[in-house]
């Protein structure tokens, strides 16, 4: 990898021979497309003159049968995941799993984190727990990263017991490079691994550690939430991270089909990394590629609530539009390296249901809220039916009230978070879909792209 102005831009990593070698699955999808499109059109030319009603009626009555469908979907999506979260939730409460005390390493890599770095170890140093290391890996910082970092290095006071804090400088190699280096230096059979601009609760590892007495549990996924609040791209941010993220992730967990573990706090079992290849640097979502791999490599994956990493969001809407953009092209990546587990459910059908949920969740929502937006507004405008639009706006926005004080409840987070959602999904996660829906197009298109990275403003937790 190279350092660029604008970000690392991989090379030698595969993803530009992985680009060029899709396009004929590309053109094969964009004829499909338009010989499905054509029909489509066909049959509409040819049965439009039997329907006994103007073109203009026509287009209201299927734009009301089109809102009735993904009104449908939308309900039936909402609650089946506030159900089974409920359920996880009651069966999380309820059932008491005896503690667990290995030594576990925390791997941290670091490019650049001059600004946070030590905020995050010094709240590592907190830890509800006795038995851990702390691993820095300096992947060719070209900041002040490396000298803070070299301050850091030596044995802490922890809160239980003294914490070894080691350093590892290595070549820029990508965030993947880093945490293997990390993980294979480590002597623990457990690893944490979080980012350098994360700081975790207290109890994060106390409460996770504990699912390792199965023996066919490969890792534990954490709970994220946003560090730097009191902004109103922040906040609507943190909404989203406990109603969209944690939300879902705890329906997948009782379900068993978890299909990201969070870069900012993942706890796995070595052999589970080992033996399932390690993190790769083939996509641009290293977290998404290697919860697949463990789970096609049949390791379970649950969540853990109260592991809780608070990490920075993004400040400006170009910042987040960015991140966004390289998540979806990251998950995009990793689904097509397992896509035979997407068409093929012979070959493991649990597998199969974890691969549609993230497709799912990456292009199909997303395309369907961005239609069903745009087509009903413009519809409701043109026809004159514009009174319509609020009631439009207040069924969507009662929603996500509902489950923003469910989310609020259940996690204890903070009440005024609430009254964003009544702009939240019209507006900020219409936003978020726009940006998905360009990065679907241009990863189809096999388009390069740089890695980027998110601008540091140094928050702390206690701010």
């Amino acid at each position: 990898m190279k350092n660029k102005k604008k970000g690392i831009i991989f090379k030698n990593l595969g993803v530009k021979h992985w680009n060029k070698s899709k396009a004929p699955g590309m053109l094969r999808l964009m004829m499909s497309s338009l010989f499905f499109s054509g029909i489509l059109l066909i049959i509409l030319y040819f049965t439009m003159p039997l329907i006994n009603m103007p073109i203009g009626g026509f287009v209201v009555y299927s734009s009301i049968v089109a809102l009735v469908v993904f009104l449908s979907i939308l309900l039936l999506r909402y609650f089946s995941i506030l159900f089974t979260s409920f359920l996880f939730v009651a069966k999380y409460s309820t059932i008491k799993i005896p503690d667990f005390n290995p030594l576990v390493s925390i791997i941290i890599p670091v490019y650049n984190e001059g600004k946070i770095i030590k905020d995050s170890v010094m709240s590592l140093l907190k830890m509800n727990y006795n038995k851990y290391e702390i691993i820095i890996v300096n992947d060719g910082s070209t900041d002040n990263t490396a000298e803070i970092c070299e301050e850091l290095v030596g044995v802490h006071k922890g809160l239980h017991s003294d914490i070894k804090v080691t350093l590892i400088n290595k070549p820029n190699g990508g965030k993947s490079s880093a945490l293997n280096t990390g993980i294979q230096y480590s002597k623990a059979d457990f690893v944490l691994c979080m980012d350098g601009d994360t700081q975790l609760a207290p109890n994060s590892l106390k409460e996770s550690v504990k699912y390792f007495r199965d023996e066919k549990l490969g890792a534990v996924a954490g709970n994220v939430k946003i560090l730097n609040r009191k902004r109103i791209l922040t906040d609507l941010q943190a909404l989203e991270y406990i109603e969209g993220l944690n939300l879902l992730r705890s329906s997948q967990s009782y379900l068993g089909i978890i299909n990201i573990i969070p870069g900012p706090i993942g706890i796995f079992r070595k052999a589970a990394i080992q033996q399932s290849g390690w993190y790769s640097n083939d996509t641009f979502a290293e977290d998404a590629d290697l919860t697949l791999k463990l789970r096609i490599a049949g390791w379970k994956v649950v969540y853990e609530m109260n592991a809780v990493a608070y990490t920075e969001a993004p400040e400006n809407i170009h910042q987040l539009l960015k991140q966004r953009y390289r998540w979806t092209r990251g998950i995009l990546q990793s689904i097509r390296k397992y896509k035979e587990y997407l068409y093929n459910p012979f070959i493991d059908f649990g597998n199969t249901i974890i691969m549609w949920t993230m497709f799912y969740d990456a292009i199909i929502w997303p395309t369907m809220n961005i239609f069903a937006n745009v087509f009903f507004i413009s519809v409701a405008l043109i026809f004159g039916m514009s009174s319509l639009i609020p009631l439009w706006w207040a069924i969507i926005a009662l929603l996500d009230i509902v489950s923003a004080l469910y989310c609020v409840a259940v996690e204890k987070e903070e009440i005024r978070l609430v009254p964003y959602a009544f702009v939240y999904r019209l507006f900020f996660i219409f936003l978020i879909d726009i940006t998905k829906a360009a990065a679907t197009i241009e990863e189809f298109l096999g388009l390069e792209m740089t890695w980027g990275k998110l601008d540091r403003v140094g928050s702390n937790k206690t701010n």
